[in-house]
């Protein structure tokens, strides 16, 4: 038995690998902003924390209350992601994509770094998009104050995520194995802030999109034997070599120190 945290673990994929982890004995605690939803799944080993993981202030108080109650956390899954088709931007002024998609995941890979230190084969796993090639960081405008798109939005905060990775096998002299994994197209998550046409064409998708089973799949797999090395790009069912474009170690570092830059 194991201790997993999950953040978006209140809807689709994220609930579909609580749910597991439950099944499998393990103790389970889902970060998201839905207290309806988060209720709903709470109880027996799995708990629930409120959280808007696109505060920057609120996810650090998380992580404190983490590393307070847990003594080790095995696995870290990742997925909290929402798309934006409007510019929105938080209390502290980050562009709220950008805050949640990817400065959340770097806070928590980072900050529960002591307690994933303490378990026997700790590994996170971050849910995005490696292996697509589309979409860069706007390295002079991380915050797209000028010409914002929810997909240039979602791209760049996909490309930080496996740049992330990277990262953290770099920098954070951690245990812990990072594992980027693309799940493909997956009927999961929700789409009710995109725009009607938009919803339609994606349910038109939706027909031959691979069931939520089938992508967590893998994942359990990660958690149950984590690989060898330090960090592990996996497109669907394909691995990814390190010289893949999105994963460039320079890249890496330059994202690093932007990263921290922002948060200080």
């Amino acid at each position: 038995m194991g201790v997993v945290v999950i953040s978006g673990g209140t809807n689709g994929m994220g609930r579909a690998l609580a749910l597991g982890r439950a099944e499998r004995g393990d103790r389970v605690l889902v970060l998201g902003r839905s207290r309806e939803r988060g209720e709903a799944l709470a109880g027996g080993s799995i708990a629930f924390l409120r959280v808007d993981l696109s505060s920057v202030a609120e996810t650090r108080q998380v992580i404190e209350h983490i590393l307070s109650e847990y003594e080790a956390v095995d696995a870290l899954a990742l997925f909290a992601n929402a798309v934006a088709p409007r510019r929105i931007v938080t209390v502290e002024g980050m562009e709220r994509t950008f805050a949640l998609y990817y400065l959340s995941r770097y806070l928590l890979s980072f900050g529960l770094r002591p307690a994933l230190d303490r378990a026997v084969a700790p590994v996170i796993v971050n849910v995005a998009g490696v292996g697509v090639t589309k979409g860069k960081v706007h390295w002079a405008d991380p915050q797209l104050a000028s010409g914002y798109s929810a997909i240039a939005a979602q791209l760049q905060a996909g490309r930080a995520n496996d740049l992330l990775g990277v990262g953290f096998a770099q920098r954070s002299g951690s245990r812990a194995r990072y594992v980027l994994y693309h799940p493909g197209f997956t009927k999961s998550g929700d789409r009710s802030p995109l725009p009607l046409v938009v919803r339609g064409l994606l349910a038109v998708a939706a027909v031959a999109a691979r069931p939520v089973a089938d992508a967590v799949a893998p994942i359990h797999q990660f958690l149950d034997a984590p690989p060898a090395a330090p960090v592990t790009a996996v497109d669907r069912e394909k691995r990814l070599p390190p010289s893949f474009p999105t994963l460039d170690p320079r890249d890496a570092e330059r994202l690093m120190d932007l990263t921290e830059k922002l948060l200080n």
